[in-house]
């Protein structure tokens, strides 16, 4: 047992330093690297979002385009295009609250060099070690290109099936497999655990069929199956089986970053998200192996 436990934590090590970003283990919550998604608290601005996710047990942020570093200024949003000037209190912040940057998406890669260099120039200017993306389907070669030269992860990201878009497919993970197995090994997923549930696909099924291209995770407990308005629950009381998704992960030798991503009661939500991250803490992987 205790050799097994060894090789899954030098696996989870190994993970996440295939990118350069070796995650300090003051951004661990429990056994996992877990904070939140910004997006969580995007009722608030940047800095009051930061010291929420704090303030929940929160360790890492995963930042999402287009926060407002002030409500009194609708113009003063945080992402790519940001100045040095704008990033430097954001990371004094950050630097304060003990919160280490893993991600930014979800954000659009299309076939743009130019673009496409601004949001990695920021990712390595912030010290994110993973770009999430729904990525143009004619941009995998730049975007292979660019995360070998930046030594930077791309993760694809995965919103529920849509219904009427037919050519939307990265909510089904055969085809995001389809689309990085044989590219560089920085190229992968985001598993959006609560979006494959919309989608009516089962997490560690999902899981299973990404293995190793895995590199970070919005997590989400939903209270339907298969329901695309199916809502938020407190993590493990919902049809999302969040320890089975965990034990997986373990398994796999991936211990984050785990996003908390609450997408109800935006401006109360605080109380919950603690409970999410709490469940994290206490939570000790088992494994079949």
């Amino acid at each position: 047992m205790i050799r097994t436990t060894l090789l899954y934590l030098l696996l989870g090590t190994a993970s996440l330093a295939v990118a350069g970003q070796t995650l300090p283990e003051s951004a661990k919550v429990g056994q996992f690297y877990a904070g939140c998604q910004a997006y969580t608290f995007k009722a608030f601005d940047l800095m009051t979002a930061f010291e929420k996710i704090a303030a929940c047990g929160g360790k890492t942020v995963e930042f999402f385009p287009g926060h407002l570093i002030s409500k009194d200024d609708p113009k003063s949003k945080f992402d790519h295009n940001t100045t040095a000037e704008q990033r430097a209190p954001v990371k004094a912040k950050l630097k304060e609250l003990g919160l280490t940057p893993v991600g930014y998406g979800v954000v659009r890669l299309l076939n743009n060099e130019a673009e496409c260099r601004k949001i990695f120039d920021f990712c390595k200017d912030m010290g994110v070690g993973v770009v999430v993306s729904e990525p143009a389907e004619d941009a995998f070669d730049l975007i292979e290109k660019l995360v070998k030269e930046y030594d930077i992860k791309m993760a694809i990201h995965n919103h529920p099936k849509k219904p009427l878009d037919r050519s939307y497919r990265y909510w089904d993970p055969e085809y995001v497999l389809s689309m990085v197995k044989d590219r560089d090994p920085r190229m992968g997923s985001c598993a959006d655990i609560g979006h494959w549930v919309r989608s009516g696909v089962k997490p560690t099924d999902a899981i299973k069929i990404l293995k190793g291209r895995i590199f970070d995770s919005h997590i989400k407990d939903l209270d339907a199956f298969g329901v695309r308005e199916a809502k938020d629950m407190i993590w493990g009381t919902g049809q999302s089986d969040i320890p089975a998704v965990l034990n997986l992960f373990a398994e796999q030798g991936f211990y984050g970053p785990l996003d908390a991503e609450w997408e109800k009661d935006w401006e109360t939500s605080q109380p919950d998200v603690t409970k999410c991250l709490e469940f994290v803490k206490n939570f000790k992987p088992t494994t079949t192996k």
